[in-house]
């Protein structure tokens, strides 16, 4: 188990168990992202860099498997009729620019800089579900398991509301794209709260644009020479299982408990992304 993954003729210098870890990591993980619609590269992402993978590669590993992660339960989703297509251009196109111009430029921030923006986004995120998942209103929350004030509707769509999802998408995607990160917590509630969307048709347009942007902001990395992929198809193959099984349960179990184990997960795992951004501005 102290040999890489290169020992097998695979060119990754990943150790065996490191690779079998992140393997189960990401498929549960997926099987949660699955459930509530997304992606979950904030959680998966740590994990990369605390088991020693550079932030460069563990960004592209990252944003790619959780490409994968979200075609398998997007399909799923698609399946049972909650992807909006007008939903999935109207926000998904600025956001699939923005992904790529983002992951195209990931190589230009310090590593520092990286981690420490993550950091900051998955503390953000962790506040957010669990603000959400204590509220009393949580019911009429994007993350509740029958919300009432956005049931049934597939979005409205006024000038203003496309400019305002358009720029949305476009930030999210230039951002994310940047991290290695898909940042469909950012974008969900948007669709609800911008678009009127019912939060299960959210759950489902948001996983097929993360499978896009998290396709396009992989790809502008490629370019940089930093993917590792046999890492990305154990952890990918992984998702793709847990993420399937975990879209398969949107609506059948109720989302609150599941919300707030989340937002406590990211709050965990946020001060340790935040030392390491501390230890290397120290030690660069």
């Amino acid at each position: 188990m102290n040999h890489s993954l290169e020992t097998f003729g695979l060119a990754s210098q990943v150790l065996v168990w490191q690779a079998a870890t992140l393997t189960f990591i990401s498929f549960a993980v997926g099987i949660l992202g699955g459930f509530v619609g997304l992606a979950l590269g904030t959680v998966r992402f740590p994990v990369l860099l605390l088991l020693n993978v550079t932030p460069a590669t563990a960004a592209s590993t990252n944003i790619f498997v959780s490409s994968l992660s979200t075609l398998a339960g997007g399909v799923r989703h698609l399946r049972e009729g909650r992807v909006n297509g007008r939903i999935v251009l109207v926000v998904g196109l600025p956001t699939f620019a923005g992904a790529f111009i983002g992951g195209f430029g990931g190589g230009w921030v310090p590593e520092p800089m990286l981690i420490l923006l993550v950091g900051v986004l998955v503390f953000w995120q962790g506040v957010e579900l669990v603000a959400r998942a204590r509220s009393q209103n949580a019911i009429d929350q994007p993350y509740g398991e029958a919300s009432q004030h956005h049931m049934g509707l597939s979005g409205t769509f006024t000038p203003t509301q496309l400019v305002v999802g358009g720029g949305i998408g476009l930030t999210v995607g230039l951002v994310g794209g940047a991290v290695g990160l898909i940042l469909g917590s950012i974008r969900l509630p948007a669709l609800i709260r911008v678009l009127r969307v019912d939060p299960r048709i959210a759950a489902g347009s948001n996983m097929f644009i993360g499978f896009i942007m998290g396709s396009v902001g992989w790809f502008g990395r490629v370019l940089h020479g930093e993917a590792d992929y046999p890492l990305v198809v154990f952890m990918g193959v992984g998702a793709m299982i847990g993420s399937y099984y975990g879209a398969r349960m949107t609506g059948r179990v109720s989302l609150n408990v599941l919300t707030l184990t989340m937002g406590w997960v990211l709050l965990a795992v946020s001060p340790v992304l935040m030392w390491q951004a501390l230890a290397g501005f120290l030690l660069g």
